[in-house]
């Protein structure tokens, strides 16, 4: 065993503060890499404060995590010391699932390991990337292009993928109209992706407060939602729409933007639970979907499709002494547009 130092919440709700977990001696198949940096996502806060339910404390939150490859088991062929590395929001599976091998191990049958607050299939409780270092099966690191910057990239492992793979899914390209419901860290990796994908994107977000910001990232369009009018003249407009907020949201309302057989997609996760007319759905065929991170081929496809269009996130560095007060920051919509730790400052 290694110790490390890391930042945890002692419990739920708790102020993180600055301790020491132990990371697991490099296995076969493992991977011990030195984290350089950490995106603080909005899923951690949920987490951290048991927003979606029972957690395991103390919690290391973190699963937008980039580092470099410091040493490798005997048996790993992927990656070598000296790699530049990303860890996402899983680092393990059951891997003999019909999903696992169908490189969709988001959905494990038996459940994917998180990267934090879970428990492994070793027993142990995973901790995440606010910390010095972590040790991960070779199979769940990803490789980050030299064409990314590691901390832009740190956001990707999670922000990335989540609205990269919604976006694949439902062919998002030319000819394409999609909409972006809100600019967060989320959403503002949702433009820029879908720009590059080569749709016209629209931002419906609650005011225009972000419309130069939306239109600067690549959207076409920025509509406020809290304007009763955008819903008139929105009407049966778009193709696909994915929603990035974790709040409820009048479903009926968004399903009317979309055209007939079009897909409100839900990569947000609001902690209460939201109602809809069926009716909405009926009217036109349309779908109301969710989708959750990616797998892991499809995140290497995602960080090698940045690289090549030269999209990193758009972040705010921060040193660890301010993690506390960033998350009250995400929760007053106050970042443009995600938080990475320093870790050096860890």
């Amino acid at each position: 065993m290694t110790t490390v130092a890391a930042y945890a919440a002692p419990a739920a709700k708790a102020p993180l503060e600055r301790t020491t977990i132990e990371r697991r001696e490099v296995r076969e198949h493992d991977v011990l890499i030195d984290i350089k940096f950490a995106g603080i996502c909005h899923s951690d806060i949920h987490q951290a404060r048991e927003g979606w339910g029972e957690a395991i404390f103390p919690m290391v939150p973190g699963h937008e995590i980039a580092g470099i490859v410091s040493e490798v088991g005997p048996g790993v062929t992927r990656f070598k010391v000296g790699d530049r590395v990303g860890v996402g929001c899983m680092v393990d599976s059951c891997r003999e699932c019909e999903n696992c091998k169908a490189g969709r191990e988001q959905y494990c049958t038996s459940g994917n390991t998180g990267t934090y607050n879970a428990v492994g299939r070793d027993g142990e409780v995973t901790y995440g990337g606010y910390s010095e270092k972590v040790v991960v099966d070779e199979n769940f690191v990803l490789g980050i292009p030299e064409g990314i910057a590691l901390d832009e990239a740190a956001p990707l492992l999670c922000a990335g993928i989540t609205t990269y793979s919604p976006l694949k899914r439902w062919n998002a390209g030319p000819g394409k109209k999609v909409a972006v419901v809100g600019l967060g860290g989320l959403g503002h990796m949702a433009v820029k992706l879908a720009h590059a994908l080569g749709a016209e994107v629209t931002v419906l977000s609650q005011s225009l407060r972000k419309k130069d910001d939306g239109l600067k990232l690549g959207a076409d369009h920025y509509y406020a939602t809290s304007d009763p009018a955008t819903f008139e003249e929105l009407s049966g407009t778009f193709d696909l729409i994915v929603s990035t907020v974790s709040a409820p949201l009048d479903l009926g309302a968004y399903l009317g933007l979309l055209k007939t057989e079009g897909t409100l997609a839900n990569v947000g996760a609001p902690e209460e639970p939201v109602s809809l007319n069926l009716f909405a759905l009926l009217g036109g065929g349309k779908s109301l979907s969710g989708s959750m991170i990616g797998g892991i081929a499809e995140t290497q496809e995602m960080l090698d499709f940045c690289a090549e269009h030269g999209i990193g996130a758009e972040i705010e560095l921060i040193a660890a002494s301010e993690i506390n007060e960033a998350y009250e920051r995400v929760l007053s919509s106050d970042v443009r547009y995600r938080f990475v730790i320093d870790t050096a400052t860890i």
